[in-house]
């Protein structure tokens, strides 16, 4: 209880620092983009779940009378009912702008078979075929979101039209079994959409993460800002992108970027990944303490002339050598500030500014102080994405130190920067570089892989193009 008690505060002020449209900022942090291409893709997935619909819908019978003269009525009952094959042959998934998606299926089949009794002078009963040609379904779908930031769908009109009927069975009464078949059959596929769009694709939709896991210390806020977004030829999806402290949550105090995406449409699918969300990732790790660091003896490599101690520190300060003798040195680190990823066509750069403080290990344990460094450097930063997955690596570049204080006289600043390259080199930079290619995880749907991935480096964003591919289950 107590836990809970004091994560209670924290809780409440993300919620009503996420609850309003104005508290999400006024851009996306990343934008996913699904081209005509890659409507295309799901219309054509669509017609193999509705092809599975159909030969599952329950069909009723019905009964009837006809006439023959000069015998006068007699009566019929169509019923068992059954499709046993079906073929949706063409669809077309085109953006309706400001509302959704339109369904339009065409050119498609079915067979159905039936049992029938017919009673007038005689009873005559049997089993027949019915062929069903030309079936046009349309379907205008709305494209929303809820409160909590996750997609929804509904079906907001349906209509089919069945352009033939053919019943093999004797001429006597199949005109009524035809027109009456045509008319229950037009009914029951929307009334089959309807219900598949409800039962099946909201809650699939719904799988779209609105938080993902990072690591156990921080997760993706992956919330629609708006309802997707349908313009002539694209469907756009805005997510809020940020990256935040998944146990103590604070504000960013900067907005992501305005991005003008290019037209590109050889992929299915593009996300605009802004530097909004790898600075909130920065800020959120810099601000727990995470970017700090702490490079000691044991962590230098074996073999290395160069070490932790006052003796191999003797030509960058000859004092601290004769005042401590043959012991070892710590080298604590931390951010200034939190380093920004900065985006500009083909290339990705920090500039971090660092401090770091060297101590003295004495005989005691005690951690004696007897430096302070300032040191800055520009990084390079190069960018990969996989099946779901964004991952990166930092490439050092040099570093430069201004000597900030000295318990110890003299500094060789010119030899010290030759020194903090080597040990950063090995020892800061492997690790960071580790935790990059963990990366983080791609807005995407259940079952969905991206493959073929192209990327580009814009300003301000990152742009990555892809293929999907739905893996059935």
């Amino acid at each position: 209880m107590k836990a809970l008690a004091g994560a209670l505060p924290s809780l409440l002020l993300r919620l009503l620092l996420t609850s309003t449209p104005e508290a999400l900022g006024a851009n996306p942090g990343l934008v996913a983009r699904i081209t005509d291409k890659g409507l295309e893709y799901v219309a054509s997935e669509g017609l193999v779940t509705l092809q599975e619909e159909l030969l599952r819908i329950t069909l009723p019978g019905f009964t009837g009378k006809f006439k023959i003269k000069p015998f006068g009525r007699g009566s019929y009952l169509f019923h068992s009912p059954k499709i046993h094959s079906c073929k949706l042959l063409s669809s077309a998934l085109t953006p309706l702008p400001g509302q959704g998606l339109s369904l339009t299926i065409s050119d498609s089949f079915i067979r159905a078979q039936s049992e029938w009794k017919a009673r007038k002078l005689v009873k005559l009963q049997g089993s027949l075929d019915v062929d069903v040609k030309g079936i046009t379904i349309s379907v205008n779908l709305v494209l929303g979101s809820e409160p909590s930031g996750r997609p929804t769908i509904n079906a907001s009109s349906c209509s089919s039209h069945i352009k033939d009927v053919e019943v093999w069975l004797l001429n006597i009464f199949h005109d009524q079994i035809e027109s009456k078949f045509r008319r229950v059959l037009e009914s029951k596929i929307c009334e089959m959409i309807q219900k598949s769009v409800a039962s099946d694709l909201q809650p699939y939709l719904q799988t779209l993460p609105v938080t993902t896991e990072i690591d156990s210390f921080a997760g993706v806020d992956y919330r629609l800002m708006e309802a997707p977004r349908a313009t002539a030829q694209m469907l756009e999806v805005m997510f809020k992108g940020e990256i935040f402290n998944r146990d103590h949550y604070s504000p960013v105090t900067f907005l992501a970027p305005v991005m003008s995406l290019p037209e590109e449409h050889s992929r299915m699918v593009y996300f605009a990944v802004s530097d909004y969300v790898f600075n909130t990732a920065s800020q959120v790790y810099h601000e727990a303490g995470y970017l700090n660091f702490t490079i000691t003896d044991d962590m230098v490599p074996f073999g290395s002339s160069i070490r932790l101690t006052t003796k191999s520190f003797r030509p960058f300060a000859p004092r601290l050598a004769r005042l401590y003798p043959n012991m070892n040195l710590e080298l604590q680190g931390a951010m200034a500030s939190a380093p920004f990823l900065n985006l500009s066509p083909g290339n990705l750069s920090l500039a971090p500014q660092m401090e770091i403080e060297g101590f003295v290990l004495l005989p005691s344990s005690v951690r004696e102080p007897v430096f302070r460094l300032g040191v800055a450097t520009n990084v390079s930063a190069t960018l990969t994405f996989n099946t779901s997955r964004i991952t990166g690596a930092l490439k050092p570049g040099k570093v430069q130190v201004e000597l900030k204080e000295s318990k110890v006289g003299v500094f060789n600043v010119e030899l010290l920067e030759g020194l903090l390259n080597y040990l950063i080199l090995s020892t800061l930079y492997p690790k960071v570089n580790e935790k990059l290619a963990e990366g983080f995880p791609l807005p995407l749907l259940k079952h969905i892989q991206l493959y073929e991935p192209v990327l580009e480096i814009h300003k301000d964003f990152v742009f990555l193009g892809a293929n999907v591919q739905y893996m059935r289950v």
